[in-house]
């Protein structure tokens, strides 16, 4: 239900030029019809009292067009602003929830690290060995650019940011995590951390590796202004003319992509909700949306943080060059605009207002079709409505290209857009997995429990694995193994018992600490026969570290983190579809069950060939339905697959379907309007066209009542009569049984196609001696006279529904030809059909 119904038209309507343009055109349309109405009751009242009512309903409509369906369009475009803040201001959030919960983690493991509790326990250790020591945790985890071992007083033991050299800290955090068990999470200036405007800061208490006892606490800084700037370029608007910032719980900006335009702590508005309202920043209006954190793993995000997109009201509305709908083949566009109901409901409106013009025009011409003397005042109102028609119709299409154009365009930048968040999602956790199981095969116990011979090693490996496993809970399964590939000790579910040997020979030929292998993406022993990707770091012997005695494997849980990911980024949109393919086009994860891990999706070849770090995005048919694509090609983070070796390319694909392909438009679009007389000028016999799926048929004027919108079919369910389709009332309602009649699908007679229903489907009414019935078409086309030369008969006329064509009209010279139904073979093979209905 929509929480705010009263859209603030007034407060927007001077930013939209194009909506505004809108508007007083429709105000000119309601004069027009209003001055076309009173003529024809002043000039003609009995000849155009058939036509009346119906302009009289148009006149209504476009009334209520002009207060409706402004707004409408007007609420259309700031929803599709906010919408595209909303997702940014989404990923700001969630990405920096997603790097910091791996934080948590960090500092759990590395604050129970034998080496450095002893150290700091003043069991011994050399504090430049302790140095390099974190060093080359840092050189593993880039995001952090300062380690620190504390004494409980705040003495400084060891660090190793020598450029900002600290001896001892009275920072309040000291105290709190000595008494917490647990992590703490610290954001503001600190002096830990001189020079910094704020600091943010992992802390942990550290234990007596033999006592237990509190003894010191090991702080990790993270990087925040470096990933907070590396996250507003990656993202940034290209055009300038939104901010990204990040706020506290206070709503202060604690990060800004532009401190000269915001700065950082000052207060800012948000807007939590989809709520469309300006707010004034600064003395200028803005729309913007604000987003909290959903949490990751468990842990919900430093309190109260949110992410925030802002742009300015006046520059919201800039319609950006696009030239989408000129790259598409007619008979696409006009399919995919079949479908506005469901991807554009405005946008829907205007089509059915243009259709109820084309149809007021249609009705007009065929009451007048063949009528002289008294009735030809009323061809001045007709051509008035004609007129006046042609420049409602210039109008309306107008108004569906240009919001189509927008809402396209809109589509194919939100597209991209995600496609380029579950990548640099993807890149950023899977760097994170290249860390860990580094880090972990930089465990001296781990190392010294490989090395050794101690009856209970296994079980001693494997609680510390466990330990691990519990602070970084996206892994499926933990493992140690020897130089022989047997599995020493594991965490997790894992039925296998050796590590297969290419992997283990990888792992032998690791030349660094600085190196890993990964596993290609393949089904793997390690993960119940699943594909994943296995992370493998050498362990090394503790007395010398170029000789390696084993391995670490940390196994990915790809089937549940992918799929997180996919879900997560797309928020369950119906008719939204992610995934991971390689280069190949083999699928790594996806949301759809059609296609599953393992499989292969082909995508665009341009998308697909795309440069490491490139996006694009496209309008294509998918599975048998118009949609539109996304994708981005894995650009790498920091140092992962950007200069540590690792040449890995995951493309991040969003699909989005908005409606099954039409079959019938391409033969429709083809058909040139046929060339049609003056009304009442010329020579011979009026005649109605219009479509049947793509042809173009066409009955006798005379016989024709008038034409009524299908959507007022009444389906009824009888016994017999399959072309039979149900009622449809004449009149304005208030209808008894004599003014109903039953309609048939005329593509079913005369071809043996059911046609397909859409938002341009019309009831052709039509009249023989007493009998009058309704028929299904596709589009209506025209009313015009054509001289008996123009009709030609047509050979070999036979069968049922050939029957129903015996001759052809020659529109254009002859370039092409319209079927001309005979209304009486016509009626006479309804007669059987309507008795059974």
């Amino acid at each position: 239900m929509d929480m705010y119904p009263v859209f603030p038209l007034d407060r927007f309507l001077p930013y939209m030029p194009d909506v505004g343009k809108c508007e007083r055109s429709l105000h000119e349309l309601n004069l027009m019809w209003r001055m076309i109405e009173a003529s024809a009751k002043m000039n003609c009242p009995a000849e155009a009292r058939m036509i009346l009512p119906t302009m009289a309903a148009t006149r209504a409509g476009i009334s209520q067009l002009e207060q409706d369906l402004v707004t409408s369009l007007a609420r259309e475009k700031t929803n599709t602003v906010l919408a595209e803040l909303a997702t940014k201001s989404r990923y700001i959030i969630e990405i920096v929830v997603r790097n910091l919960y791996e934080r948590t983690a960090d500092v759990g493991f590395l604050a129970t690290d034998q080496e450095l509790c002893s150290f700091v326990a003043g069991l011994g250790g050399d504090a430049a060995a302790i140095r390099q020591r974190l060093r080359s945790y840092r050189s593993k985890y880039s995001v952090y650019d300062e380690v620190m071992l504390l004494a409980p007083d705040g003495t400084v033991l060891a660090q190793i940011d020598e450029a900002a050299p600290v001896s001892r800290s009275d920072d309040p955090l000291i105290a709190a995590t000595l008494a917490t068990d647990g992590y703490l999470e610290t954001f503001r200036a600190s002096d830990l951390r001189p020079g910094q405007r704020d600091a943010l800061i992992y802390s942990r208490r550290m234990h007596h590796p033999e006592t237990g006892a509190v003894i010191g606490v090991l702080c990790l800084c993270f990087r925040f202004e470096e990933e907070m700037a590396r996250i507003f370029r990656t993202h940034r608007d290209q055009s300038g003319r939104s901010i990204m910032l990040l706020l506290d719980a206070d709503d202060r900006v604690i990060a800004s992509a532009d401190p000269l335009w915001v700065p950082l702590g000052v207060q800012v508005p948000v807007n939590r909700s989809a709520t469309p309202v300006l707010m004034k920043y600064a003395g200028r209006d803005y729309l913007l949306r604000t987003a909290g954190s959903v949490g990751y793993q468990g842990y919900p995000g430093p309190g109260g943080w949110q992410g925030q997109v802002m742009i300015p009201v006046d520059v919201a509305f800039g319609r950006a060059d696009s030239d989408v709908l000129a790259g598409l083949a007619p008979e696409w566009a006009e399919g995919l605009l079949s479908h506005a109901h469901t991807f554009c409901p405005p946008l829907h409106e205007i089509i059915g207002a243009a259709d109820m013009i084309r149809r007021v025009v249609w009705n007009g011409q065929v009451m007048s079709a063949g009528q002289e003397g008294d009735l030809a005042r009323l061809q001045s109102v007709l051509e008035q409505i004609s007129e006046t028609g042609a420049l409602s119709d210039a109008l309306f299409s107008r108004s569906i290209g240009e919001l189509f154009e927008t809402v396209l365009a809109s589509g194919l930048r939100d597209a991209e857009f995600a496609s380029h968040l579950l990548v640099d999602l993807l890149d950023r956790n899977l760097y994170e997995r290249a860390n860990d199981c580094r880090w972990w095969a930089l465990s001296p116990e781990l190392a010294a429990l490989l090395a050794g011979a101690l009856p209970d090693r296994g079980a001693r490996m494997e609680r510390l694995l466990e330990y691990i496993h519990g602070l970084y809970t996206v892994y499926s399964s933990l493992l140690v193994y020897d130089l022989e590939g047997r599995i020493i000790a594991r965490s997790g579910p894992c039925g296998a018992a050796m590590i297969d040997a290419e992997s283990l020979a990888a792992v032998k030929r690791l030349r660094t600490e600085q190196d890993y292998h990964v596993t290609p993406f393949v089904a793997s022993d390690l993960y119940d026969g699943k594909p994943t990707y296995v992370y493998h770091a050498a362990l090394r012997a503790p007395a010398d570290a170029r000789t390696v005695i084993g391995g670490i494997a940390i196994v990915f849980d790809a089937a549940t983190e992918f799929d997180a990911m996919l879900r997560g980024t797309l928020g369950g949109q119906a008719g939204l579809q992610g995934y991971f393919l390689d280069r190949s086009g083999a699928i790594i994860a996806s949301t759809d069950p059609a296609r599953p891990v393992g499989g292969r999706f082909e995508i665009a070849p341009h998308l697909s060939a795309m440069e490491n770090g490139r996006s694009g995005s496209c309008l294509l048919t998918h599975d048998g339905h118009y949609a539109l694509m996304g994708c981005t090609v894995s650009h790498g983070y920091r140092e992962f697959k950007v200069s540590d070796g690792y040449p890995a390319d995951v493309l991040a694909v969003v699909v989005e379907s908005f409606g099954p392909v039409r079959d019938d438009l391409q033969s429709r679009l083809a058909a040139a309007p046929a060339r049609k007389a003056p009304v009442g000028g010329g020579q011979g016999a009026e005649f109605a066209t219009f479509f049947v799926g793509g042809t173009l048929f066409a009955l006798s004027a005379a016989a024709v009542q008038e034409a009524r919108a299908a959507a007022r079919l009444t389906s009824v369910s009888m016994a017999g009569g399959t072309a039979c389709l149900g009622l449809v009332a004449l009149g304005d309602g208030e209808a008894d049984a004599a003014d109903f009649v039953w309609v048939y699908d005329l593509g079913l007679l005369v071809s043996g196609q059911r046609t397909s229903p859409d938002g341009r489907s019309q009831i052709v009414v039509v009249r023989h001696g007493a009998r009058t019935v309704g028929l299904l078409v596709s589009e209506l086309h025209g009313v015009a006279k054509f001289h008996p030369d123009d009709l030609i008969a047509v050979p070999l006329a036979g069968g049922d529904g050939g029957a129903l064509v015996r001759q052809v009209i020659k529109a254009e010279q002859g370039e092409r030809l319209i079927q001309l139904i005979d209304t009486a073979r016509l009626f006479s093979l309804l007669t059987s059909a309507e008795a059974r209905c």
